[in-house]
């Protein structure tokens, strides 16, 4: 079986999610293996004789630094940290993010400044590979140490503690471990804070958010230029001229690919008796472009971070130099994942006007898209449910990036709240997907009056595929089935 290998080089987001989709199991190159083992035995002679208190490896944690710890309690401590440590709360992360988080932890200790024993990673890498999945809670972490409580309830089943997902079936650890013959591990100095301090629970929400990001965006225009075609709107709004003079690539970038899923429509090449198209049809180019330009950007931010060594301290052995500083702080992906998340709440919000203009009962199409409205309330609903998510997202749109709360009695005295920022993102994103699923359904619905002219024959195979999920509406029905069978239809092409 193909294996990924963990290794220094480059790790994109469109391999992470190569990794993800077709469920590639891991493997440690054995210069990966060489690096953590180099930086553990450069940490065990260090901690021989230590020339002086090295935080969070002979001291306790946070404001507790300038308290020594005896040698003899060194691994006592570890364990304590990720017990004390994992505080979380709220809803289950769910499996998928989990997975992500393994992956984005076992690579950052692979590049060989965190000090973890080898076994420790390795045992990483059988939990994703054998699909232990611990149970990690949604709140709790403050994006600034580190996502600590998160990352201790991902490490609580490294010591037999806490719980895991395993087949299907939440257990707990100390359970499955004995069941698959695993001992627990027994933490070495600095192997707590190793694993608890990182980014990792914000990072996988973040790339994960951005995978879909991306889909949403190509699903805004595709859905969009059917909803334009539906609407008998006008081309020229699209051009390249109008575009080239603005140059803002996701701008134009839009205008080109909604011209190329028209290309061959019927309908948008009829004459029209109309001068302009609402803004929510007119300037998907700027609206919709700008949002690409933003999952672009967070991209390269994201990029970086899952790149990185983000625990705490940093162990530099080449350097001789074991340093206390601050790269678990979330604030440079806390600020991205705010912007993602207002980019992805525009392509929510223009669809759900889109949707309204669609039931409007304007240029000839019924109101509420159904052939006698009065008695049938038709897709007068769906709507208000757009709307409802909109709204939603709108609020979720606050940064959480722009609020600080100090912690360990003012040790931690600024924190970046980017856990918030992610989890907020993950809704966002849920929400988008949702209202581009009901303006699909009102879209598909609203092209059939248009017959028996036809839009483009790449939009009609979509609507042929589309048929075979979710039907046209004749007379008001149950219409909560047809919108979560939209919302799987997005998902599954």
């Amino acid at each position: 079986m193909e294996h990924h290998h963990i290794t220094a080089e480059h790790l994109s987001v469109g391999r992470v999610r190569e990794i993800l989709e077709r469920r590639l199991p891991l493997a440690l190159s054995d210069d990966a293996r060489a690096r953590i083992v180099r930086c553990r035995e450069y940490l065990d002679r260090k901690m021989e004789n230590p020339e002086r208190p090295i935080y969070g490896i002979t001291t306790g944690f946070g404001s507790l630094c300038d308290i020594s710890v005896g040698r003899d309690e060194l691994s006592r401590l570890q364990q304590n940290l990720v017990m004390s440590h994992a505080c979380g709360t709220g809803e289950r992360v769910p499996s998928e993010i989990v997975r992500l988080i393994l992956l984005l932890k076992i690579q950052s200790l692979a590049y060989g400044h965190s000090g973890v024993q080898l076994a420790t990673v390795e045992r990483l890498v059988e939990f994703f590979n054998r699909g232990i999945l611990p149970v990690v809670y949604q709140q709790g972490s403050l994006g600034a140490s580190g996502d600590l409580a998160p990352l201790a309830h991902m490490s609580l089943p490294l010591l037999g503690l806490g719980e895991v997902e395993y087949k299907g079936e939440v257990r707990p650890s100390a359970e499955v471990l004995a069941e698959l013959g695993l001992e627990p591990i027994r933490l070495q100095s600095k192997e707590g804070l190793a694993l608890l301090n990182g980014t990792q629970f914000m990072s996988a929400y973040g790339v994960w958010s951005l995978i879909h990001a991306r889909r949403l965006s190509e699903w805004a225009d595709r859905i969009g230029a059917l909803s334009l075609d539906a609407f008998d709107g006008r081309i020229e709004p699209f051009c390249d001229e109008v575009h080239l003079i603005r140059a803002h690539r996701g701008q134009l970038a839009t205008a080109r690919n909604v011209r190329g899923l028209l290309e061959g429509s019927e309908l948008i090449a009829r004459p029209k008796h109309h001068v302009q198209d609402p803004y929510s049809f007119r300037c998907m180019p700027q609206v919709h472009g700008a949002s690409k330009d933003t999952i672009d950007y967070v991209e390269s931010v994201l990029t970086t971070e899952i790149n990185s060594t983000t625990d705490n301290p940093t162990v530099f052995p080449e350097e001789d130099m074991v340093v206390s500083a601050g790269n678990f702080h979330g604030q440079p992906i806390a600020l991205a994942m705010d912007f993602l998340a207002i980019a992805l709440a525009e392509l929510g919000n223009i669809s759900e006007r889109r949707t309204y203009k669609l039931i409007s009962g304007a240029r000839e199409l019924p109101k509420f898209l159904v052939a006698n409205p009065g008695l049938n309330s038709g897709f007068m609903i769906p709507q208000y449910t757009a709307a409802s998510i909109v709204s939603q997202s709108k609020g979720l749109c606050m940064p959480a990036s722009v609020d600080s709360i100090p912690s360990s009695q003012g040790q931690e005295d600024h924190v970046s709240m980017g856990s918030n920022a992610a989890t907020k993102l993950w809704r966002v994103v849920c929400n988008t997907e949702r209202v581009l699923a009901i303006e699909l359904f009102n879209a598909a619905q609203a092209i059939e009056f248009r017959r028996p002219a036809h839009t483009s024959p790449e939009l009609e195979r979509m609507l042929a595929d589309y048929r075979k999920e979710v039907p046209f509406i004749d007379n008001d029905e149950v219409m909560y089935p047809h919108i979560e069978a939209s919302v799987r239809f997005l998902r599954g092409l």
